[in-house]
């Protein structure tokens, strides 16, 4: 039941790049993917490499995908910036 609450945190943060140029790897979706990928792998490793069940999911659980979302969406917004030529020659 926390993978869902992580996955779900990472689409309500990836929600906010709306408000930053799409420098993204891969575009929108690619911080989409970034967002979840982040939030799933962090919550996960920050569980123990464990997924907590039902009885073990709380506030904290959500809490815990917000720093993981936000470190993949930052590394997809660095390598987007730095592999897109556009993006250099302005």
């Amino acid at each position: 039941m926390s993978l869902l609450v992580w996955i779900m945190m990472g689409i309500a943060i990836w929600h906010f790049t709306v408000f930053v140029p799409d420098r993204f790897k891969g575009g929108i979706v690619g911080a989409f993917l970034a967002a979840v990928a982040g939030a799933a792998l962090f919550g996960f490793v920050l569980a123990g490499l464990t997924v907590p069940g039902r009885n073990d999911t709380d506030l904290l659980q959500a809490l815990v995908a917000i720093p993981g979302s936000l470190i993949g969406l930052g590394a997809s917004y660095l390598y987007g910036a730095r592999t897109d030529p556009e993006a250099r020659a302005a």
